[in-house]
């Protein structure tokens, strides 16, 4: 069955308070019961043919046309779409059970080859349209991939090139040359039946997907990914989030996706819009302007982000401010709308009456001067976003709150199709990920390690010999995340860190680095940072700085001429950077802070084998990269 549309106006959910598990005054497990059955009969392919019977009118997506206007598609259009694109997969010989790979960014024709690929029974893979050779190779061989559509002409080379170790891969299609046209053209002759014949083959047990791990500490994994595990993930966070999937005003709910479709929270969300009958749009590029432009045409009324797109949202608006003369008004803004979001956020756990009039007057003041401007630079009609893959912090989250953009974070792994916790919009707590998913638990064991078990945990890692899962949980049922966390006493659990990542100094302290990488990259003039002390007698970091930001400062500081080398040495934006450093310690002790820091002329990248494709350090290639630098910091 198919959930309610999205203009569906049924209640919102009562809040499902968590039940903890105490240890010795600690807890030590929380669990939340699910808010809607498991699935016990179909799959993903079912979803736009159910949407299309239940609400064939109903805008479910919408396309961006070359001249740069949104067209709406509707449920019956996408549901005869899939059927048509399907059809030409069947006529191409795949058979079901047969991987098919997409390499290619973010866009329509993504999310109807998936649903397309579902009908006619195949095993979706993603892949990332930054790969290399290497990294495409690897996935394509080890998932024994049939057919492969990828974007552009420069993907299809790529692909064409190492084609000679891929005996499986018969068919590659190129997205801008008019592959899905190609498809549909092709399975004309096949019958409508052929499609609902696949479609009942299929189970909420079924293979829907392998999607890759990026792959910090080694060769990537596939991770075996059922109908089931997308129906108890999307199914709980559609019901749970009931203010963003749900229409709770006349603004019909909408999300422009920017994010990857091949990492697994953008995926997670398209499905889950399409589940809910919410309007999506796809947005191929992050650049700056050009994001910005589709924002303002699309207009939606939710966003999905990862930290790094609201730090420089916020990080922009001050140098706007700056360049306009009224940074001092600007950080008047931010204090208040900090202070209100606090406030507001107290009232919601019953520990505070709300703001108080001083503050709403003063929010009031700066809404048209600061906040609009910030709402604006996000489309002007959003007011909640979805942001995960690192935490926020709590300051960051307390100013868009203030701002009138409410932020729901989460925390998850591709192994568990993505959200395992995410804030309960009835009493959320800024600083930590949240309760569990309904129908998931969270246990922390004696190491600390963050353990996970519910519906949406994948079946485990595909062996290529096999071509089958090999299950990677306790006997028990638990999957260790290799993450470092802890539970409050309300059970809300926060993220400390990677378990391999945890840096242990010659003194014996044991540090967790992320907090203080997150806490720095939130600087305007920051990118990446890497905290480094293993074995050594405390700890340092290596900093990149950000364009942008460094651009602003350099115009502001008339520096202009100086190159990126000359830079990382100059005492003035040394002298910037040693401020952010000193507030970043406030938060630690003596012992975990940062004692010196380098900054280097240079990013870590992708193509520089610095990050992976999802923007995770690769920590060892750095230290490994960078030892002389990290040895001078020592000497």
């Amino acid at each position: 069955m198919a959930v309610p549309p999205a203009s569906a106006t049924a209640p919102a959910p009562a809040l499902v308070e968590p039940t903890r598990h105490v240890v010795d005054g600690v807890v030590r497990e929380v669990s939340v019961p699910p808010l809607v059955a498991p699935a016990q009969h179909g799959s993903l392919a079912d979803v736009p043919f159910h949407n299309s019977a239940d609400a064939p009118t109903d805008v479910v997506l919408s396309r961006k046309q070359p001249d740069g206007r949104w067209t709406d598609v509707t449920a019956a259009t996408f549901a005869e779409e899939v059927r048509a694109t399907a059809k030409g997969l069947i006529a191409h010989g795949l058979r079901p059970g047969d991987r098919l790979a997409i390499m290619a960014r973010t866009s329509y024709e993504w999310t109807l080859l998936d649903f397309a690929g579902w009908a006619a029974g195949l095993v979706t893979v993603p892949i990332y349209p930054t790969s290399s050779a290497s990294q495409a190779r690897h996935i394509l061989q080890d998932a024994d991939v049939v057919a492969c559509a990828v974007e552009n002409v420069e993907h299809s080379r790529l692909v064409t090139g190492v084609r000679g170790a891929l005996p499986a891969l018969e068919h590659l299609w190129q997205l801008d040359a008019g592959a899905v046209s190609q498809l549909v053209a092709a399975g004309q002759e096949v019958p409508d039946e052929a499609v609902d014949e696949r479609r009942r083959l299929l189970t909420p047990d079924t293979i829907a997907t392998l999607i890759y791990t990026s792959g910090t500490t080694g060769r990537p994994k596939g991770c075996v990914l059922t109908h089931g595990n997308f129906f108890a993930e999307v199914d709980n966070n559609i019901e749970l989030l009931h203010p963003i999937f749900k229409s709770v005003s006349a603004e019909p709910a909408s999300t422009l996706l920017f994010l990857p479709l091949s990492h697994v929270f953008g995926r997670m969300v398209a499905v889950g819009c399409v589940r809910a009958r919410v309007r999506l749009g796809h947005a191929p590029s992050i650049k700056t302007d050009e994001l910005l432009a589709d924002l303002a045409g699309f207009q939606p009324t939710f966003l999905l982000a990862i930290p790094y797109v609201l730090e420089k949202v916020y990080n922009t608006g001050r140098a706007t401010a700056e360049k306009m003369r009224r940074a001092s008004s600007f950080d008047r803004a931010s204090k208040i709308a900090v202070r209100w979001g606090d406030a507001w956020i107290d009232a919601r756990h019953g520990s505070g009456p709300g703001p108080g009039l001083g503050i709403r007057a003063a929010r009031g003041l700066y809404d048209p001067l600061v906040y609009r401007r910030i709402r604006a630079a996000l489309g002007g009609k959003v007011k909640y976003v979805i942001c995960g893959g690192s935490p926020l912090g709590k300051r960051l989250g307390a100013f868009f709150t203030g701002a009138g953009v409410e932020v729901f974070e989460g925390y998850g792994l591709t192994e568990t199709t993505a959200a395992a916790t995410v804030t309960p919009p009835l009493k959320p707590r800024l600083g930590t990920v949240g309760w569990p998913l309904p129908g998931t638990a969270v246990r922390i064991a004696d190491d600390g390690e963050v353990l996970l078990k519910g519906g949406q945990v994948f079946r485990g890692y595909w062996d290529s010999a096999r071509r089958e899962a090999v299950p990677d949980v306790s006997d028990d049922g638990w999957f260790r995340t290799g993450d470092v966390g802890r539970l409050d006493d309300e059970g809300y659990l926060t993220i400390t860190g990677r378990k391999k990542d945890l840096i242990i100094t010659s003194g014996g302290k044991n540090i967790a680095p992320a907090p203080l990488e997150d806490w720095l990259r939130a600087h305007p003039l920051v990118n990446q940072c890497l905290v480094v002390g293993d074995d050594r007698p405390y700890v340092t970091a290596l900093i990149t700085l950000e364009p942008d930001g460094l651009a602003h400062w350099q115009q502001m500081h008339k520096k202009q001429e100086l190159t990126l080398a000359e830079l990382a040495e100059d005492e003035d934006l040394l002298r910037n950077l040693q401020q952010a450093v000193d507030e970043t310690n406030r938060l630690v002790s003596r012992a975990e802070s940062i004692r010196r820091f380098a900054v280097l002329p240079l990013d870590f990248t992708e193509e520089g084998g610095h990050l992976t494709p999802s923007l995770k350090l690769k920590r060892a290639a750095i230290v490994r990269d960078f030892a002389e630098e990290i040895d001078r910091l020592y000497a």
